[in-house]
């Protein structure tokens, strides 16, 4: 069987704390799979949003026109901001004099 050309896909990062997914997204027959199992199968259904959204956008900007990229992007901010922005929240890390990064030992006067 003769190939079809090059195969177009993009590759997207997704990031929580220090953990980093990540998504290839490709031309298809137009069944979506996350891990292996089909897009229907994911509960709750806010998942099977974030789980597509940055993934469609990438590969909107590299093979469709940049008005259609634009146009779903708006709508996924819109929607819910978090499915494209990241989530700068990290770690604050322990310091001396007590157990924790702001918690200090207790103090005694006596």
């Amino acid at each position: 069987m003769p190939a079809k050309g090059p195969l177009q896909s993009v590759q997207v990062f997704g990031r929580k704390k220090t953990a980093t997914a990540v998504a290839h997204c490709k031309r298809g027959n137009g069944l979506i799979k996350v891990n292996g199992r089909p897009l229907d199968m994911i509960e709750p259904a806010t998942l099977q949003y974030k789980a597509i959204s940055k993934s469609l956008v990438a590969y909107y900007q590299k093979y469709v026109d940049e008005a259609s990229k634009k146009e779903i992007k708006d709508i996924l901010i819109q929607y819910d901001r978090t499915l494209l922005v990241a989530d700068p929240r990290r770690c604050e890390s322990k310091k001396f004099g007590g157990p924790g990064a702001r918690a200090r030992y207790q103090k005694s006067y006596r």
